[in-house]
């Protein structure tokens, strides 16, 4: 797929998938391979990723009680892109069971990039880490819906429990994976313009001209 389209058109999907449909660990390693060639600040490649299909994990995690959040959606309303189906599955239990993969990438706080205030660097590179993947998911027509809310506690705590995740490593983000059920609905895509966006060599300079 042509690049920039790929950019444009990748777009999370808050929407039950395929249970039926596994995703191949060739398909898995892809996306994982991904992610090991996102850029990180001082080439630390400060992130695990941890890999789950297996449905009683799945379940297992399905069961802690975190939901989409109505918070979120609040706070964004503006920049948010939901189709009629996401709209109403904000403040639903999120249906991990009906998932195909879930990744937890993880990061150890405890190291950070060289001259870097709060660790900012780091944090940027697994935001690179994250469209990496994201991206090849999307280019092998696997749906990704980001999960925020597993990266906080309580809920953090308890999927380090199930999976064995080391205490000190802190959970960045999850992702869950997998097919979506039928065609995804319409949706509005709220981007703003180029010219909106740029200052052409002096700030204020609105646009790069013709």
């Amino acid at each position: 797929m042509e690049l920039l389209t790929l950019m444009r058109d990748r777009r999370s999907l808050r929407v039950p998938y395929d249970r039926q449909r596994r995703i191949s660990k060739e398909d898995l390693r892809r996306i994982v391979e991904a992610a090991r060639w996102a850029p990180t600040a001082h080439n630390m490649q400060n992130f695990q990723i941890v890999v789950v299909d297996d449905r009683d994990a799945l379940a297992a995690i399905g069961k802690m009680g975190f939901s989409l959040s109505e918070v979120f959606v609040r706070e964004n309303y503006r920049q948010l892109s939901l189709s009629e189906e996401e709209k109403k599955a904000v403040g639903a239990r999120v249906p991990l069971e009906a998932s195909a993969a879930l990744l937890v990438v993880v990061y150890d706080p405890r190291q950070r990039a060289p001259a870097s205030e709060g660790d900012f660097l780091g944090i940027m590179s697994i935001g690179c880490v994250m469209e990496n993947m994201w991206l090849m998911a999307n280019s092998l027509g696997i749906g990704l819906h980001i999960l925020s809310s597993l990266a906080a506690d309580p809920a953090e705590s308890e999927l380090k429990r199930v999976l064995d995740i080391p205490g000190h490593l802190k959970v960045a983000f999850t992702c869950r994976l997998g097919y979506p059920v039928g065609q995804p609905g319409r949706y509005l895509r709220v981007r703003r313009d180029v010219d909106d966006v740029a200052h052409y060599n002096r700030f204020g300079q609105k646009g790069l001209g013709a």
